[in-house]
Order: structure tokens, then sequence, then C-alpha cells
């Protein structure tokens, strides 16, 4: 793991299948394709929605937060670092997430894609 910018931030190679996975990204965007298993709450809901997030995140596990190519989810991990949240942005985003071969679904589990 390494500190740009202050931000904690997780490349995709070091993420291990079934780590939990917060993508940051819009409706239409997360529609298109997204990590099976990850949990959607845009950036634009997330103050309003934040109680999800604690809801669904491992008690004891990190937050990996993911967006189209990692600046969004920059901004939501700082925020979550405020709120003592143990989260590491995804360096690169969906977009590496896509190119390293990681599966990219719709909602329906048919192969999606990253816009």
């Amino acid at each position: 793991m390494h500190f740009g910018s202050g931000v904690p931030t997780v490349e995709i190679a070091d993420l291990k299948d079934g780590e939990f996975l917060l993508d940051v990204r819009e409706d239409e965007e997360w529609e298109a394709g997204h990590a099976a298993g990850a949990l959607h709450i845009p950036m634009s809901d997330f103050v309003a929605r934040y109680g999800e997030l604690t809801e669904a995140a491992p008690q004891d596990g990190r937050v990996n937060v993911i967006c189209r190519s990692g600046g969004r989810s920059a901004q939501v991990t700082m925020y979550l670092v405020q709120q003592g949240i143990d989260a590491v942005n995804v360096a690169g985003g969906m977009q590496v997430w896509e190119a390293a071969g990681r599966p990219v679904v719709t909602d329906a589990g048919a192969p999606g894609a990253v816009v």
C-alpha cells in the first residue's frame, strides 16, 4: 500500500477475491457494468446513504473504494478515513479492474462494460 497525496491506495493486483468493494460511480455507470458483489452508493448520494455502508461493511475489514478512474473514490476514501473507517482508494478504478481481466457484470449477471 502506498500513500499518494495523502490518500491510502491499493493496487488492483493486491486485491484478493471477496474483499469488500464500494463502488461510488453513478447509476448509469453501475448499470453498464460493475464488480460482482460490490456495494453501490453513488458519490452524489454518499453522505445521505452513509448508513448503508456501515451496515454492509465488514466490522474488522477494509473498505476498498472504487470509481471509474480513481478520482471520485479518492474523495470518498478521504471522507471515510476522517470518519475513522479503514478505507483505501483502488488505484486506476474500474478501468484498470477491467484491463486486469477482473470480471465486470450487469445487475442481471451478464458480462458488462466500464463506461
